[in-house]
This record gives structure tokens, sequence and C-alpha cells, in this order.
């Protein structure tokens, strides 16, 4: 990548970034503040890693670095209490059957045995027990069978696998083996005693098949005993996954697996650059392999690898020159035009690969969808494309959390060539240090090294006319823009055919208050020239000085606020001066600050906020080239927003480009374009603090939801009979309530997502409600969000 023009000297053109005047050096050094090009990237994991972590699509918004679904939610399940109570209303309805069985109170109990066995078995009558040796014997099975029956509609009844899951299982190994083994040896100790009948029906049921002789061989019953023995404990050994269990503790894990055959070689992972392999470049691809191995490179020499071979793979001259430049330089290769590999520093989490900045957490809230709730909520240029606009008091965090964050992102993304960023803010560096742009603009500040171009670099008049009358008059209701533009266009014309460029402040202030010396030289370096087309224009000018409705005055009050003794060194035109002018963003990855001074000028700073986002939407929408995502950056907005340039905004989505704006209140905008803002964004974000008078706005932006609610009515119960009344007093006395019952109504209404109450009040410090939509349409409801979790 070569210089294009960032290390010329200072100027106004377009292709190039203004520069101190001086030769550019032959090879850029790095930078003092440079930090070391192999430290890795956010965390701790090294550029390898970073490359093989998966980046799972999700919906806008979510973090996806080392994303991991959330587990399906659980439907409520039933409480621990009522769980106790039903196992032990089981087993003791279990025991109450079981002892009626056996003491024969149940009647007709052998009826059904009797209707598939020999009558001869049987004493006469519906009662008669056993009269033979093999009626003894089918009633001891037939008892078997029925108890088994009984333990599982038992453990059926009193979901017995429920508590099981919940308080054995759901605690993990050793306990779970442990519990399981108690239950094992109780149940051997319950079987061998005769209290089960387990031992005696199989004996019978193997001497049925097998005959009774195979028991005069006391191995063949050591055997059987021991078969009963492992039948029993082989579903406790299950349940409590004993064998996994033993073969961790001896270190066999690895030995039970089967051998898996030996496939076709795996594919290239992400670190070894798959898409050059698959190009051919195996010899570019191990270079870079190599560096990424041996720590020379970082995330952002990856990411800018990776988007030159994007844009190269279009063009195979530029292909070849990439090669080339790998195999010579490695990860230093295509370099930003600064020699700047990095930030000097980072304030916030950041994954260049999918190009987002992590801002938070979303909250584990019940208004927050359960899907969302927990996941890493991330900016990145597919929701900067729509906009985005902040809302909250002085110190809820909109600059330190959003702003700071959003611009370093957009700052590295420019390292990696792949975006344009431009920051407004006051002075003092909260933006960033100066060391992390390329540009920056003190205006104000005797020791700035650029100026700033009123006219946005443009040579047309009617342009500059346009744009500069947004800047200095579109906040003002009552006077139309277009006639504001056109007045500036009658003095902008014929002063740039006469001088070759257009005029400083103090020039155009005394042109718009109207000074006869001013006009008159005008007028007779027209004529001298044969201009007779800005003659005319000047000639108008002049007809329509004083008139009513004359925008004239205003734009004269408003330029004077720039011809102040402060801005001197500032706006200048000419040969001599070399004003940085947006149109340098256009087709470069430059990193643009500009530095107002809100405290000493504050309606001068408010007129070149307007100034700078009317240019950057009137060039924005103009560049034929928009490779690269350009992104205005407003930490104050206040008193900036004029219908023009909300109809801007508006169009920046399917231009590549994005603003984001911040506000302490929507009072800020003029009443009459509020509706108009919040539909032209695509993305707000409310921090705690607002008024009630903001959340309303917002919440109806956000509109309602249907939502289930739950309406449970009281209602006493009286009683017609003495006992139950009876009853009924006596709980009462002890308890001091009436009895009641509750009747439950289920309804499904439409709400509102966020009331304005409760984004007034119910917002802690430290969180925002965010929404976000894509440039292709796709939205994320409002979440809260925990800023920095």
């Amino acid at each position: 990548m070569d210089t294009e023009g960032t290390y010329d000297a200072r100027g106004t053109g377009a292709d190039r970034v203004p520069r101190p005047a001086g030769p550019p050096p032959a090879a850029p050094p790095p930078p003092a503040y440079a930090p070391d090009p192999r430290r890795p990237p956010a965390g701790d994991a090294g550029v390898g890693e970073w490359l093989r972590t998966p980046r799972p699509v999700r919906e806008p918004g979510v973090w996806r670095y080392g994303h991991t679904p959330r587990p399906p939610e659980k439907p409520e399940g039933v409480s621990d209490r009522s769980l106790l109570v039903g196992v032990l209303i089981s087993v003791l309805s279990g025991l109450l059957l079981w002892s009626l069985w056996r003491n024969g109170y149940i009647p007709y109990r052998l009826v059904p045995l009797k209707l598939f066995t020999p009558g001869d078995w049987w004493y006469a009558g519906t009662f008669g027990g056993p009269r033979t040796i093999e009626g003894a014997d089918a009633l001891t099975v037939y008892e078997a069978v029925l108890f088994g029956l009984l333990v599982y509609g038992c453990g059926r009844l009193g979901n017995w696998s429920e508590i099981f899951r919940r308080h054995v299982a759901g605690r993990g190994q050793p306990f779970l083996a442990l519990a399981t083994a108690a239950a094992g040896a109780l149940a051997e100790f319950l079987v061998w005693k005769d209290a089960v009948p387990v031992v005696r029906p199989v004996l019978i049921l193997v001497a049925a098949v097998a005959g009774g002789e195979i028991y005069q061989s006391q191995a063949v019953v050591n055997v059987l005993y021991t078969l009963i023995a492992v039948a029993v404990l082989w579903p406790f050994a299950r349940l409590g996954h004993w064998r996994a269990l033993l073969a961790t503790r001896l270190g066999k894990g690895a030995a039970t697996e089967p051998r898996v055959p030996a496939g076709p070689p795996a594919a290239p992972t992400p670190d070894q650059w798959p898409e050059l392999r698959a190009a051919g470049l195996t010899d570019a691809a191990d270079a870079l392999t190599a560096e990424v191995r041996t720590g020379r490179m970082n995330d952002v020499d990856v990411a800018r690898l990776r988007h030159a071979w994007t844009v190269g793979t279009g063009h195979p001259e530029r292909l070849a020159a990439l090669t080339e430049a790998v195999l010579r330089a490695g990860g230093a290769a295509a370099l930003h035009p600064s020699g700047a590999r990095d930030l000097p520093r980072r304030t916030a989490r950041h994954d260049l690969l999918t190009g987002q900045v992590r801002l938070g957490g979303c909250a584990d809230d019940p208004r927050n969808p359960y899907a969302r709730r927990g996941s890493g909520i991330a900016m990145e240029p597919a929701l900067l494309g729509t906009s985005l606009l902040a809302v909250g008091p002085p110190g809820a965090g909109k600059t330190a959390r959003l702003v700071r964050p959003v611009v370093e992102s957009l700052a590295l993304q420019a390292l990696a060539g792949r975006a344009a960023v431009l920051a407004v803010g006051g002075a003092g560096g909260e933006l960033g240090p100066d060391d992390a742009f390329d540009v920056v603009v003190r205006i104000g500040d005797p020791a700035s090294v650029h100026d700033f171009d009123l006219y946005g670099g443009t040579t047309d008049p009617d342009e500059a006319a346009s744009v500069l009358a947004e800047g200095l008059a579109g906040d003002v209701t009552h006077l139309d823009s277009r006639r504001a533009a056109t007045v500036l266009a009658q003095l902008l014309g014929p002063y740039r055919a006469v001088h070759g460029h257009f005029p400083g402040v103090p020039e155009l202030r005394e042109l718009l208050d109207g000074d006869l010396a001013a006009t008159g030289a005008l007028r007779e370096a027209l004529g001298a020239g044969g201009h007779h087309a800005m003659l005319r224009e000047l000639e108008a000018r002049t007809r329509q000085k004083g008139g009513a409705g004359d925008p004239g005055p205003v734009l004269a009050d408003r330029i004077a606020l720039l011809d102040r003794p402060a801005f001197a060194p500032f706006f200048a035109t000419g040969e001599d001066a070399r004003p940085f002018s947006l149109r340098s963003l256009e087709h470069l990855p430059l990193r643009v600050r500009i530095d107002l001074p809100e405290r000493a000028h504050a309606e001068a700073s408010r007129l070149l906020t307007r100034l700078v986002l009317a240019q950057f939407t009137a060039i924005a929408a103009a560049r034929t080239d928009r490779s690269l995502f350009a992104c205005l950056v407003l930490d104050d907005a206040t008193h900036t927003v004029t219908p023009e340039t909300v109809r801007g905004i508006r169009r920046l989505r399917s231009v590549n480009a994005g603003a984001l704006l911040t506000l302490r209140t929507v009072d800020d905008v003029p009443e009459g374009l509020h509706t108009a803002l919040l539909g032209a964004v695509g993305c707000c974000m409310v921090f705690s603090g607002v008024t009630t008078w903001d959340g309303k706005r917002f919440a109806e932006v956000w509109g309602k939801e249907w939502v289930e609610t739950r309406e449970v009515a009281q209602h006493a119960v009286f009683a017609d009979q003495p006992f139950t009344r009876a009853l009924h007093g006596l709980r009462k006395l002890v308890t001091g309530k009436a009895v009641t019952r509750d009747a439950v109504t289920v309804r499904r209404v439409e709400r509102e997502r966020w009331s304005a109450s409760e984004l007034a009040y119910q917002l802690p410090a430290g969180h925002a409600v965010l929404s976000l939509t894509t440039v292709d349409g796709e939205h994320a409801p409002p979440l809260l969000v925990e800023l920095g979790g």
C-alpha cells in the first residue's frame, strides 16, 4: 500500500491528507508510541487461538466471539417442598397397600391368578388359598410381580425421578456415586432379608425352567445368588455412572474409547490461512502461518491482510503485489498509510474479524428475552450503518462507555483498511489520545497543526453554499435554508470567479453585511474580468439586500461567531492556506478527530458541529467509492440537527456510512424534528437518568407487545354444614385469616415494551436500554444492557 498522499504537504485536495510541509520519508518508521506488534488481541489468548475461536452467526448485537448459546428455557418445575411431600405420600401409600395385600384385606386379590393356573392348585371359593406346593410357588411369583408394579406406580405418582435429578444427579460426582451406592446397599439388605420379594421368586422360576434337581449343586446356588446380587446393584450402577467415575479415577478413560479409523487430513484451520491455500498461494500462506505462530502478528495485522486479500481477488495485479509484499515483510505487509499496526492503548474488547466492539452484557432481567440474558452486547458497522442516537444526562457514561469504545473500534478498522472515522467532541482528549488519530484538528488552539475547511473541499459554489447554509442557519426555524443557500451562492460564486478560491471568514462577513467597499471592489473585478454571469449574481444580491425576509443579516451574525481573534489562524483560504477537508474521507481509511472549544465558544462550537454534520452527510452520499465504511461520531449533538441533516442521516445506510449522535435530552433537538430524527436512526440507546418526557418518546418508538398476564382473585368460602363451619372457624382462630380460594384469570394484553416511568425510574446506574437495527432490516428488541459487564 503506497502512502496515498499521507505524507504530502498540507493540501485541500480530496486525494491527500494534510500534513506539515516537508518531504515524505522513504520508509515511514513506526511511531514512537507504536506498541509491540506481537501483543495478542484483547484477552489472554494468542492470535492463533483468537483466530480459531468460533464466531457463530447470531441475532443483531450479540458479541459473537466465543459465544455459547444459552440452554433452552426450562418450564417452571414443582417446588422442592411439593416434591418431598409427594415422595412421602407415595411411599406411605405404597406401604399401606402392600400391608393390606399381605394381610389379605384386599378382596378378590387372587382371582386374576386363579384364571391362569389349574384349579386343583387352590381351595374352593373366592378367598381360597393355595392347596398345593405349585399354588404356593405361583402365589410367590404373583406377589413379586405385583410388588414391582406397585413400586413403579408409586415412583411415577411421587415423581421420584425428578427429585433424583434435582437433588442427587444435579450435585454431580462423587456425591452421585456415593448416594447410589448407599441406595444399592440398602436394596441388597432388603432383598436378602426377604423384605423385598426377589430371591424366592427367582429361585422358583429357575426351578420351573431347569428343574428342582439343579439346586443339588452348591456351586449353581452360589452362581444364582451372585447373579441376583449383581442384578440388584446394576440399576444403581447405571444411575450413579460408576463405570465412568472408575475410569476417570484410574486414568483409563482414553483406553476405553474405541479407535477411530484414520480419515482424510483435516482442513486447514483459520490460523493457517485456508483462503490463500485454496487460491494456490501456498508460500504466502506458510509465511503468514509462521508469523502467527511465532507471535509477530496481532489482530490488526490479520484483519488488514484479510481485507487486502479480499480487495485483491478482483485485481490480479494487486494480488501479485500483495503476495510479494507478504513474502518480503510478513505481517507488516500492506501497512496503513500512517505505518501504525495498532493503537497506543485499548479501553474495550474488540474482535476485528467481525468488526465488533463489546459494550457490555444483557442483564439477567425478565424484560430481556430469555435467549439474550447474559450474552454480550456489541456494536459493528452493520448496526452503525443505520445510525445510533444515544440520550442520557451528563455523567451517565455516554462518552466513556459508548462513544470512546466505538471510536476506538473504528480506528482499529481504519488501520485494517476497512473504515474511516471522524470523531467530533470537546477539547480534552476524551475520544482518545492524539497518537490514535492521523489528523487532529484543534479549532481555537494556536498549536493545532491542521485547519478546517468551511467549504468541505468543494469547488462548486452552489454545493458549498448549500452545506454552509446548514451550518450557519440550519437551526433557525423561521429561516428557509434554501434562501440562505441562494444568498451565499450569490456571493461565493462571484468571489471565487475573481480570486480563484472562496472567501475567508472576514471577507465573507463583509460581503454578508453589505460593506460598500468590499462589494464595490468585487463588482469592479468582475467587470474587468468579463464575468458577466457572476456580476448579475452579485447585482441580484445587492437588490435583495435589506428586503423583507432577507437572510443576509442572520448569516452575517452567525459568521461573526467565527470572526473572532481565537479563530484568526483558522478557516483561511487561498494559496497559503492548507485546511483539512472532509473529502479526504471519501477513499482513505483515515482516523480524524476535531476538538471544539465548547467552554469558551459554545455557540461557535455548535455552528461548527452543524457544519461538520452537513458536510459529512453530503460527502458520504456523493462519493463513488463506497468500499470504506465512513462513520461520523458526535459526542454532543446539542442544537446541531436540522431538517436537511435528518434527511441526510436517513440516506447514510444506503451508502455504507453511518453516524453516532449523543444528546443530553431529546429537547436539545427542535420539537418539530423529534419524530423525524427518531425515525431516521435505526438504533436507539437510553441511559439511566432520563426524564419521563424523554422516556415517553422512546416508549412510542419501541411500540407495544403482547404479554400474558395472570390475575389472582381471592373469594371467601362459605360452608353449609355445621362440621365444616366449625373447621373453618377453628382454622381462622389459628391462622387469623378467613378461608378463601384463589380464582386465576389468564389474559393476553398489549403493553409497552418499556414505559416512560420504567425508563425514568427503573434503570439502574450503569445500565441502558438499547434497540438495534441492521442495514439489512433485521431488528433486535430493546434490551436492558449492563454497560461494561
